[in-house]
This record gives structure tokens, sequence and C-alpha cells, in this order.
């Protein structure tokens, strides 16, 4: 499948609103809403306006449709400095992925893995030797989809993020 993978601009924001609205939807609708996502709240356009203030927020497009998104910085947003990570790395010398959403109709497609391509090109392109991310530890599509990327298991922590319905996240990273 031919995409492209490109941040996000201010005038994207609704329309990432509307993806991550509709690929919340489509997750309770199934019942395979994995993540805990809440319709309309996270991930969504307010959240996605956020990290594109920030300039971290991505979309994957394939003929002027949104078929992923995603965040990508150096902001946890959470203690990842009381996981017990394989090397030390300080904050700010890592890349972090957040929000990684793919269209639940595009599942298999290769969009995924080439976004994970990507995101290791981006940070090693910024010098940057480790990605890490978090899930939700009953996220089991998604940890298996992580190490067949690359991705090694860590533990599972709490991150201090204030979420009583996910006290605890399953830590991943890579590092090349």
């Amino acid at each position: 499948m031919d995409f492209m993978i490109r941040k996000a601009l201010m005038e994207d924001a609704s329309a990432v609103g509307a993806f991550y609205d509709r690929v919340v939807f489509l997750l309770n609708e199934r019942k395979i809403n994995y993540p805990l996502w809440v319709y309309k709240e996270y991930p969504s356009e307010a959240s996605a306006r956020e990290m594109i203030r920030e300039g971290a927020q991505y979309i994957c497009l394939s003929d002027g449709e949104i078929i992923c998104a995603f965040a990508y910085n150096t902001d946890p947003r959470g203690n990842y400095a009381s996981v017990n990570w394989t090397e030390y790395v300080p904050e700010g010398s890592y890349m972090v992925l957040h929000a990684f959403a793919v269209d639940p109709d595009r599942k298999g497609q290769g969009i995924g893995s080439g976004v994970l391509r990507f995101c290791a090109e981006e940070a090693e392109r910024q010098g940057i030797r480790a990605i890490r991310l978090d899930t939700v530890p009953t996220n089991l599509p998604a940890k298996r989809f992580y190490m067949k990327n690359g991705f090694s298991y860590v533990e599972d922590a709490g991150l201090d993020r204030g979420i009583p319905e996910i006290p605890v996240f399953s830590l991943f990273e890579r590092y090349w």
C-alpha cells in the first residue's frame, strides 16, 4: 500500500479529530477497544490540537485520506523515570510514541509497521537511539505487534498519570 507520513498542521486538526473519533467508535462498536480510549475524549481533536501545537502530531495519508495518526515526541507524559529500562537514557534523549491509531478497516496492510519504520528512521536522523512507548496491559494485539516490530517488553509500571481505570501500563523499548 502506498502512503505518506507527515506532520499534521493546524488546518488538519478537525480531520485528525474526526479520524480518532471514527477509530474509537469502531473499536467500541466491534468490542475491541483494547487501548481503552474514550470516544471524543482521548485521543480526540483536542489532544490532536495540543500535539500539533507542540509539533508532535503526525498523520499517514493514502489518496488524501488519513489512514493512521500518532503523536511522536520526547515527552513520556508520565513517570518513565520510575521504569526499569534496559539502558539508562535521560528524558529528552529518547522518542515516545503516543495515540498510535491505524484505521481498523485497514488492518494487516503494513501501515503500522511502516509507521514504526518511519519513527525509527526519524529518531536515527535526529541522533536518537531509542524509542519507548506504553500500552494498556490487556492490549494483547498491540503488545504482539510491537514485539513483532523489534520492540522489547520491559515491565508493567504505574506512570503517575492519574487515570484510575489504567493504574499501570506495559512499557516497551527499541534500541539500535
